[in-house]
């Protein structure tokens, strides 16, 4: 038998008293025990309260800091207010900006003795005015060396010195900063045109282009061989009515990629260990109950997980008679033991069991009995595996997915999947999974190294993501824009395609090694992220098929992944064309049997427990794996986005406010005038029509065929529906 041990997390305060607290609850009881401690110290210097230990607070307080005592209740509210507020989008503490404020305030200090007209110093520190002891000794000390009017001039100066450091104007923060006014001033300079001064223009799609003066009316367009091109989108047409082509803007710099955030954003969790004497407990049962129905098996081998535990049975023999009238012994069939699940079920008293005949790689079967208490398996600590950390630095798209029943950490490259197929019932756990999925994209990736386009129509998980600067545009809600936004994709993996073509290299890696040798601008990864494929394929069904399966077939090698998830697998919305394309799958608890076929192609999601319990397929196995999905909260999502939204805020990066995909419609891409002159021509050979026979003749599906007949009616080429299913007569031409 074999377990494996827990990871030993470090114990909090709580912890070690045997009280188990989130985080959360933690920072809201130190909050509250410091806004009742500064209350009490201002009623206590106030002389509101009177009694031994008041006397002696405030006898120490006065003493040590003079009139300074009266600030510090309100730096306790403070740190306070600032643990309330922590959990929210508040930045984590930075310990330089604390050290240079109690200098600043040991300077006041010493500033307000020196000032305040004493003729002993010393005995009006005790009295507790001025700047009490502390003061006292800062500033008389310093005015032994210099003299008193040196050390005030002395003390202002160190004094205006700390301000930069509280403020957290670092050097380089304050060139950036300086560098974009003189940027900012040079485009409102006497050339700069006149109108809508103020307005901002919208952010490129994968970078912040510089200053550049405005072009002549009169001069000639840019040659496309002049500058090597970014990856983008190019200036929209003069024509309205012409949609705009997914080109690149050209002549801009090249980013220097920020620092990633630390995985300290992320809260440890600490992971139950399953007891050894329950495990060889419920390995009895099963050797009795399989016993007692004449299977002789027994357990070899046992792996705890965070959610079942895993028992490898090796069938025993059983003595048969042979034809020759020998007695022989033969192997237990798995059948016989894969038909005795409940029984199983009702002797361990758990349900439900799943029965794996056999384990992959293994001469055993494996019976998967649900813990009773499912440990959470969270981000940080798969993140922090030496798994994780060895294999994203060979694959930036590295992703977590979780551990295994044996408690192994799993991780995926969703560049070599190269996408993702989801489905769950309600609860099941897909969101949670998106947003680790996403969490872990945006840990390991910079916006110089992968974009994100985000589609969530329940308006509930993605919209958190907003005004990151991954996002090539804000998180898509409404169904009516996704169309526009996959047709863009489209466009965008057709315009790498003949980069690459021109470049004369296969794919995105070797067009980014290229690029680094050469110095030139690399190419970002996409991924695109939809929450509830049900709601795309009820509004657009044949247009969303065409462009997914597209996109799924070819822009693997343009570095373009898809992420979708759905909590509705039947047919018509996992379609066969989806599903063909996307080889690796992850499919929670669904309600049948029906819905684990449509996703696996097997059975055995039906019987999954929920809330992360997850089979997953990869596109490199047919065998199914069972795993318990890593788990992020809101806070630990709410301080990620914070840090990237900070992070563009510091390298002046330009938030995407407007999609690239915002002048393209929702109609059907290119005009159905070619397809009805085209149906013109068909029913012309004949007298009658119907919507079938389009189907046949053009090839296409029904809801286009019978829009198309709508068009022929309207423009008098067939006559109105008579009813019944008949045909349609055709109209004879006016002359």
């Amino acid at each position: 038998m074999t377990h494996r041990r827990a990871r030993e997390q470090p114990e909090d305060i709580f912890s070690r008293v045997g009280l188990k607290i989130d985080a959360t609850r933690q920072r809201a009881m130190i909050a509250m025990a410091l806004f009742l401690l500064g209350g009490l110290t201002l009623l206590t210097l106030l002389r509101v309260t009177s009694g031994f230990v008041s006397e002696a607070w405030s006898f120490l307080w006065l003493r040590l800091v003079g009139w300074g005592a009266f600030a510090l209740p309100f730096f306790v509210f403070g740190a306070g207010a600032f643990l309330l507020r922590r959990g929210e989008e508040v930045a984590a503490l930075e310990w330089g900006r604390v050290f240079a404020g109690e200098i600043l305030f040991a300077i006041l200090l010493a500033l307000i003795h020196l000032f305040t007209p004493t003729n002993d110093p010393a005995l009006l520190a005790y009295t507790g005015a001025g700047g009490g002891f502390i003061g006292w000794a800062i500033g008389y000390g310093l005015a032994s060396l210099v003299g008193v009017s040196g050390a005030q001039i002395a003390l202002g100066a160190v004094g205006l010195a700390t301000l930069p450091a509280i403020l957290g104007m670092s050097a380089a923060r304050l060139r950036a900063w300086s560098d974009a006014l003189a940027a900012r001033a040079g485009q409102t300079g006497p050339t700069a045109p006149m109108a809508k001064p103020m307005e901002r223009k919208p952010a490129p799609t994968l970078a912040t282009p510089p200053p550049t003066p405005p072009a002549q009316p009169s001069a000639p367009p840019m040659p496309a061989s002049a500058a090597r091109p970014v990856f983008g989108i190019k200036p929209a047409p003069k024509t309205p009515a012409t949609p705009p082509a997914v080109l690149t803007p050209r002549g801009l710099p090249r980013r220097r990629a920020p620092a990633l955030p630390p995985l300290d954003l992320l809260d440890l969790a600490s992971e139950a260990k399953y007891g050894e004497t329950d495990a060889n407990r419920k390995a009895r049962l099963i050797e009795e109950t399989l016993a007692n129905f004449g299977i002789p098996a027994k357990v070899v081998e046992i792996h705890a997980g965070p959610t079942v535990t895993q028992f490898g049975l090796e069938p025993g023999f059983i003595e048969r008679r042979s034809s020759d009238g020998r007695i022989r012994p033969r192997k237990v069939s798995v059948n016989r033991i894969a038909a005795l699940q409940h029984d199983l079920e009702l002797a361990l008293a758990v349900a439900p069991i799943r029965i794996e005949t056999p384990v992959p790689g293994k001469p055993v079967v494996g019976i998967e009995v649900p813990n009773q208490s499912v440990s959470v398996v969270s981000l940080r600590g798969v993140m922090e595996d030496d798994t994780f950390k060895s294999k994203k630095k060979k694959y930036p798209l590295t992703i977590a997915l979780g551990r295994d029943v044996s408690g192994a950490v799993n991780v995926a490259d969703l560049g070599a999947m190269p996408h993702l197929l989801i489905a769950g019932a309600t609860g099941s756990g897909k969101s949670v999974c998106i947003n680790a999925i996403t969490a872990c994209l945006l840990f390991n990736n910079s916006p110089d190294d992968l974009r994100l386009i985000m589609i969530d129509p329940k308006r509930v998980e993605l919209v958190n993501f907003n005004d990151i600067p991954h996002l090539l545009g804000p998180v898509i809600v409404n169904v009516n824009e996704v169309v526009p936004c996959l047709r863009w994709l489209t466009r965008e993996m057709d315009n790498r395609f003949t980069l690459f073509a021109k470049e004369k290299v296969r794919n995105i890696d070797a067009f980014n090694e290229k690029m680094n040798k050469a110095h030139g601008d690399t190419m970002p990864f996409i991924v695109a992220l939809i929450d509830e494929l049900a709601d795309l394929m009820l509004v657009a069904p044949e247009e969303t098929e065409k462009l997914l399966t597209r996109l799924a077939q070819m822009a693997r090698a343009t570095g373009i992944h898809l992420v979708i998830a759905t909590q509705r697998p039947s047919v018509d919305v996992v379609t066969g064309l989806i599903k063909a394309n996307f080889p690796s799958r992850i499919s929670f608890a669904v309600t049948s049997s029906v819905d684990s076929r449509v996703v696996l192609d097997t059975l055995g999601a039906e019987k999954l427990l929920g809330r992360g319990d997850m089979l997953y397929m990869a596109s490199d196995s047919s065998k199914l794996m069972r795993l318990q999905g890593c788990f992020v909260s809101d806070d630990e999502l709410a301080r990620l986005v914070h840090f990237w939204r900070d992070k563009a805020i510091t390298d002046l990066r330009d938030i995407a406010r407007q999609a690239p995909w915002k002048d393209l419609d929702s109609t059907k891409e290119g005009s159905d005038e070619d397809l009805i002159e085209q149906a013109i021509a068909i029913v012309r050979q004949s007298d009658r029509t119907s919507i079938s026979f389009l189907q046949r003749k053009l090839g296409i599906g029904y809801p286009r065929a019978a829009r198309l007949m709508d068009q022929l009616e309207e423009r008098g080429i067939v006559g109105p529906d008579e009813g019944g299913g008949k045909s349609r007569v055709v109209l004879p031409a006016s002359s």
